[in-house]
């Protein structure tokens, strides 16, 4: 198996909250949107600024806590609210310039990281920075050094999902693991550009 750590051009950066709260984040104000930021409807920008509103609207799934951070100090207040005040912030870093499959790799070191309730954000597609953070619980967080035979090394966090009872059974991972929600745990790379809050 390879493993590809992508590099993400997209380069959006955070606003500071006094700014993004006098910006509409709806997608009934979408027309308003796309004319502030000179985004057509119908470009492929335009449909990723939908789908990531539709994303943020959407209902999450049972048990789980959903919030979309459109400012640091936003996903600060959620992730404190959730976790407390003691939290630390991992994520994936990748030195290569450019993405690179790592081939014939192998794990030099994995450390568990905080407990069982995490706080994980996903790095929307937005004209500024937009992440989708969920609480999770039964999740465990790993810090992993991967070494290629090339000499390339990643430090890559690993997130495990313990239950998955109530996850889609449509879900990617259980067409790719062939396995049935619940059954097994679930483990996955994060993306370089996610963030994982812990506790310490």
């Amino acid at each position: 198996m390879n493993l590809h750590f992508t590099k993400n051009d997209q380069k959006s950066m955070f606003l500071p909250r006094k700014v993004v709260d006098s910006i509409p984040f709806s997608s009934k104000d979408l027309p308003q949107i796309y004319n502030r930021f000179s985004v057509k409807p119908d470009s492929m920008e335009g449909q990723d600024m939908k789908q990531t509103l539709n994303e943020c609207e959407n209902k999450g799934i049972e048990g789980e806590e959903k919030y979309c951070a459109t400012s640091l100090e936003s996903m600060v207040d959620f992730v404190t609210t959730k976790l407390g005040k003691k939290v630390k912030a991992i994520s994936t870093e990748v030195n290569a310039k450019e993405s690179t499959p790592l081939q014939k790799y192998k794990v030099e070191l994995a450390k568990k990281r905080g407990g069982d309730k995490v706080v994980v954000c996903h790095k929307q597609i937005y004209p500024y920075a937009v992440f989708y953070c969920h609480e999770t619980v039964a999740t465990r967080v790993y810090a992993v050094s991967v070494v290629g035979v090339d000499g390339m090394k990643v430090n890559v966090v690993a997130v495990c999902h313990i239950d998955t009872a109530k996850w889609n059974p449509k879900h990617l991972a259980f067409q790719v693991l062939k396995v049935k929600p619940g059954s097994v745990p679930v483990c996955h790379f994060l993306p370089e550009d996610h963030v994982v809050w812990v506790q310490y």
